[in-house]
């Protein structure tokens, strides 16, 4: 692969490897050493043009693509800074995937402040890997089952499956209050938007995005509710705002949540979100045979709820 970081315009026409790759993730990968908000600063810009138009960070490319690549400057420190090592627990891997078991606390990817994620870090791991990217993406604050592509067939296969819905993803939720039995579908439509901090934040608004959950009570704790949350859709944050909106916020969600609760549980040694993506399950794009994955609740949220009872 040619390295992108030089100093004139280029001109690339995307193969069959990498069509189907988000452009920021494209760029971030083949422009080495060049600092990640220098990316993202001249995708905003409009400097990276595709096929002559202008395009935003999640564009993915398609095969046949032109791409204008701007004049770049490499980052002393960023050129030098290497991605740390990381052990993951793997539940699973075969030639074309791995399921990894990711911990609270750990970004994906690099970004918005954090100089490297999973991706990177698994990637520092495993130099021989000649491919490697994320099949999907979870929250920071998020514990659980993350896929991994090893190769592009499988991530193309992967994004199509997801994209079509033929892949059931559950998670485990604690919320405050007293959920009614039986599946509750929530359908809302969802909207992003910026803080006056510059955060990133999501609300339900008629002019945006249709979602889809579906929940069901798995146990009855108290005055808290575990439930089991499907995603039909993977809008940004939506778990998280679907519960608040319907007033069971999560607990430990400092986004979303009820604040004042989670400053009481902290203290009780909570001091994360419980949110947890206990399984997947689809047709694996390779083999044809149905994938079962599951990835048991950390200690910590195990213990809480054992606390609860």
């Amino acid at each position: 692969m040619k390295d992108l970081s030089k100093v004139s315009v280029r001109m690339v026409e995307i193969d069959s490897e990498s069509a189907g790759q988000r452009i920021d993730n494209y760029l971030l990968r083949v422009c080495k050493g060049v600092p990640k908000s220098h990316i993202y600063r001249i995708l905003r810009s409009g400097e990276v043009r595709i096929n002559s138009g202008r395009v935003d960070a999640t564009y993915r490319l398609g095969e046949g693509d032109r791409i204008r690549i701007p004049p770049l400057r490499l980052g002393t420190r960023t050129a030098t800074a290497k991605a740390p090592k990381i052990d993951l627990p793997l539940l699973y891997e075969d030639e074309g995937l791995i399921a990894a078991n990711k911990p609270a606390g750990l970004a994906v990817h690099g970004g918005s402040g954090i100089s490297h994620g999973v991706i990177e870090q698994l990637r520092a791991a495993r130099p021989q890997a000649k491919f490697l990217e994320l099949v999907h993406r979870l929250d920071r604050d998020t514990s659980g089952l993350l896929l991994l592509a090893k190769k592009r067939s499988v991530l193309t296969a992967m994004h199509e499956l997801i994209r079509t819905g033929q892949m059931d993803k559950r998670y485990l939720v604690l919320v405050r209050g007293q959920w009614p039995k039986g599946k509750q579908h929530v359908k809302l439509k969802l909207q992003r938007y910026v803080t006056g901090a510059g955060e990133r934040r999501v609300s339900v608004d008629d002019e945006g995005r249709e979602s889809h959950t579906v929940f069901d009570l798995e146990r009855a704790c108290g005055d808290y509710s575990l439930l089991q949350a499907q995603l039909k859709t993977g809008r940004t944050h939506q778990i998280r705002v679907h519960l608040t909106h319907l007033g069971f916020p999560i607990v430990g969600d400092d986004k979303y949540g009820d604040f004042e609760l989670n400053k009481r549980l902290a203290k009780q040694g909570m001091k994360r979100m419980f949110l947890h993506a206990w399984k997947l399950a689809f047709v694996h794009p390779a083999s044809g045979d149905t994938l079962k994955l599951e990835a048991p609740l950390p200690p910590e949220l195990e213990n809480f709820l054992s606390a609860l009872k």
